[in-house]
């Protein structure tokens, strides 16, 4: 008789996980699991709780009931300093960006690099270090439309502040990117730059986590999509053998029928 050979647990996985502000049931016993190399997309409409799990997985917000485990191990994430020090790096939809200040600055803003000064009784920002440290963080990740790291991010397009924003979130060398609306806005060609991207996390073993109301992108980067309505999973599915009109149905709680790939989630 052969022996089973165990499933290794998920990188990130989250269950039961539930969230109520006064009155509004946000989140309602969500399960959500999350992979080493995998994109998951989480989708749904406005109010589904998209955002809402994402905040407490970035630490932002307290879930009321749940448990979380990183690679098995139960661990606790009650502020954003503990998801942090667990690998969790978080890209909110406003990137947070300093217009006035040059893309190295934005990188290490609040993460200086320092040298000894002349003295060598003070401490200086190594800006020679800090730069060259940035341009090969922007040619790791392919980003090849930053030529340079000394202009302002506000004189940037929106796919370049985006993968600003991106590449500062890896500064700490996460296991996991939660990105929220990552394309939110952009043009055609600077969308593709943001998804050849999030590709290239996923290539460097990443677990990355997409909002997205643009289900064409989702279908693009996506390995499983989860999708989330009045605050409870629904369904998941895996993009290989989905329509767009049976993420749709789940998204929008219509009967469009069961496509292969599709597993729908008890109410």
């Amino acid at each position: 008789m052969s022996a089973t050979t165990p499933t290794a647990p998920a990188l990130l996985t989250l269950k039961s996980v539930s969230k109520a502000f006064g009155a509004n049931q946000a989140l309602t016993s969500v399960d959500f699991e999350v992979d080493a190399g995998e994109v998951v997309a989480l989708v749904g409409d406005n109010g589904a709780g998209k955002s809402t799990l994402v905040k407490a997985i970035a630490g932002v917000q307290l879930c009321d009931e749940g448990a979380f485990y990183f690679r098995g191990e139960m661990v606790k994430i009650s502020s954003p300093q503990d998801a942090t020090a667990l690998g969790i790096a978080t890209v909110y939809q406003d990137l947070a960006l300093c217009d006035n200040l040059d893309v190295v600055a934005n990188l290490y803003l609040g993460r200086e690099l320092f040298t000894r000064g002349p003295s060598r009784a003070a401490y200086l920002i190594d800006e020679t270090a800090m730069e060259q440290s940035a341009l090969e963080l922007l040619d790791s990740l392919a980003v090849t439309t930053i030529r340079n790291v000394r202009e302002h991010v506000g004189m940037l397009s929106g796919g370049q502040r985006q993968a600003v924003a991106i590449a500062r979130s890896l500064l700490g060398e996460p296991s996991v990117v939660l990105l929220d609306e990552p394309t939110a806005a952009l043009g055609v060609s600077q969308t593709e730059q943001v998804l050849e991207l999030i590709h290239t996390l996923r290539q460097r073993g990443l677990g990355v986590v997409v909002i997205s109301h643009n289900l064409e992108n989702v279908f693009a980067v996506a390995d499983r999509i989860i999708v989330l309505r009045l605050g409870r999973r629904a369904a998941t599915f895996d993009v290989r053998g989905v329509s767009r009109e049976d993420v749709v149905s789940a998204i929008t709680g219509a009967e469009f029928g069961v496509g292969a790939g599709l597993s729908k989630e008890s109410a």
